[in-house]
């Protein structure tokens, strides 16, 4: 995985399609990239396509998740957060044992796996916490944008909005919703003040650029897609 702070990506192996498509939407909720897998062999596959995460269900169709999690476990060290209704402590031993990184048993509160799975992510997090998304770097440690090359000069709410927007790409976020991470819930304010900055960041980041960055979603907000 490159030094940048990217969407990660995530595979979820779940034969329960049921389970397997509320897992992706809360996790695209949440900003991440889901590919599904209903059966080991799939799993397995998409497992070492370098995916970032890799939720696994013991269960499975055409090879039990022991067997996918050894073979991923032979060759990556992907995390693998791995699901079943068997809660005995032997079962859990032996899914650790075999490489697994975390066990949950089902039922489970969709909060507590993702919180999980970010506890996962960050213990891997790279030094370099730059977010690079097309022709843009933003340097956070330096609190420097880029583009094609270029130092682009932000103030700090202009930067503050840019990295909310770049951080959740691919979801439009409300007014309301931009406000409140930027400008934070306490703020005394109008949520209006997000269309000024839009126009201020679009105003520094596209002039003289031909592929635009923000989109506007009408009656709902904004958004950048990848």
């Amino acid at each position: 995985m490159d030094a940048t702070v990217k969407q990660r990506r995530i595979v979820v192996v779940e034969d329960d399609a049921a389970i397997a498509r509320v897992l992706q939407l809360e996790l695209q909720h949440e900003g991440y990239h889901v590919d599904l897998a209903q059966n080991g062999v799939e799993g397995l596959e998409l497992a070492l396509k370098e995916p970032d995460l890799v939720i696994l269900d013991l269960m499975l169709p055409r090879m039990d998740g022991m067997e996918v999690c050894r073979r991923i476990r032979a060759k990556s060290r992907v995390p693998i957060i791995m699901l079943t209704a068997k809660d005995r402590v032997p079962d859990r031993v032996a899914g650790l044992d075999i490489g697994a990184n975390d066990y949950l048993t089902k039922p489970f509160a969709t909060e507590e796996l993702l919180a999980r799975v970010r506890a996962q992510l960050r213990e891997r997090e790279p030094q370099d916490r730059s977010i690079v998304y097309k022709d843009v770097v933003m340097d956070r440690d330096r609190h420097e944008v880029r583009r094609g090359g270029k130092e682009i000069a932000l103030t700090a709410k202009e930067y503050a909005l840019l990295e909310y927007l770049l951080l959740h790409r691919n979801k439009v976020h409300t007014r309301d919703e931009l406000f409140n991470g930027v400008w934070g819930s306490d703020f005394l304010g109008d949520s209006n003040l997000i269309d000024v900055y839009v126009r201020y960041l679009r105003g520094k980041l596209e002039e003289g650029f031909d592929e635009k960055l923000i989109s506007t979603v009408r009656g709902i907000g904004y958004t950048i897609k990848d």
